[in-house]
């Protein structure tokens, strides 16, 4: 085998067993940076972890990118328990964590605890993700004292986007401080990881050096422990999507299946497919 084939169909630094939590852990301690992406059926988690990917995020982007909703707010429990079960099939050794939506886990510790249980039972998953800093702690706290690991997720918090007045940048100026709490606040409370979502570069780094727990950027610079882009961004799917400064593509992966569909229906419509080859 060609060591074309074997980056083809192994990956760079492909896991060659199951990903756990204290693996990333461990990754910290040795200064080796680690890959997330996000992933919503079975046969795209099959080829980000034969890519390598470590991690794979069933995001509540879904709501986006999967269900053409408007707003991450508009997914259900029952809609990302589905998909992250498809994820967590086609994972192969790679570690899932899986959203819980908005209004499954504010209320009330028993709400974020029934929810996760849920989602984890159901999904298979490894790990939840809520978002929320000093405010949403004690939920973390009452999902661990659960035996439920905790990804937290604090910057630019998609689902309180309305709150937030739209798509900004956190922790800018006399804001740095707060973010820097909302980091130590879910690290005290007992997350593993935590995803710094739009914060500037220095603040996050400051972020990294100060918990012991790993953080995993998406438009956070380069000095987190991991980072973490939705998939669609990384391979430009669709070809004309909207692409966050953030995010670079190392595909074109929308422009490939349009192209791909277009010479399809040319070849149906002109009878040249199918050919003979292709008959029984």
């Amino acid at each position: 085998m060609s060591d074309s084939t074997t980056a083809a169909s192994v990956g760079y630094l492909a896991p060659t067993r199951q990903v756990r939590i204290g693996d990333l852990r461990k990754k910290k301690a040795t200064g080796e940076k680690w890959a997330m992406l996000t992933a919503y059926d079975y046969s795209t988690a099959r080829a980000l972890a034969d890519g390598g990917v470590e991690c794979l995020l069933v995001g509540d982007s879904a709501a986006n990118v999967v269900f053409g909703y408007n707003q991450t707010q508009q997914i259900s429990l029952d809609e990302m328990v589905y998909i992250a079960a498809a994820v967590v099939r086609g994972a192969g050794n790679a570690l899932v964590i899986a959203d819980l939506p908005f209004g499954t886990y504010e209320a009330s510790d028993e709400q974020a605890v029934l929810s996760a249980s849920e989602m984890m039972r159901r999904s298979g998953a490894a790990m939840v993700k809520i978002e929320g800093g000093v405010r949403i702690a004690p939920r973390i706290r009452a999902l661990v004292n659960a035996g439920i690991p905790v990804c937290a997720h604090v910057g630019f918090t998609p689902q309180s986007v309305n709150a937030l007045s739209g798509f900004k940048v956190q922790g800018r100026g006399d804001a740095a401080e707060q973010l820097l709490a909302d980091v130590r606040a879910v690290a005290e409370a007992g997350a593993d990881m935590v995803v710094l979502e739009m914060v500037p570069a220095e603040v996050a780094a400051k972020a990294t050096a100060e918990v012991g727990i790993s953080t995993i950027g998406i438009g956070a610079g380069p000095d987190t422990d991991a980072q973490v882009l939705v998939w669609h961004d990384m391979a430009a799917f669709p070809a004309d999507g909207h692409r966050p400064k953030f995010a670079r593509q190392w595909a074109q992966v929308g422009a490939d299946l349009t192209a791909a569909a277009a010479s399809y229906k040319r070849e149906v419509a002109e009878g040249t497919f199918p050919a003979t080859e292709h008959c029984f």
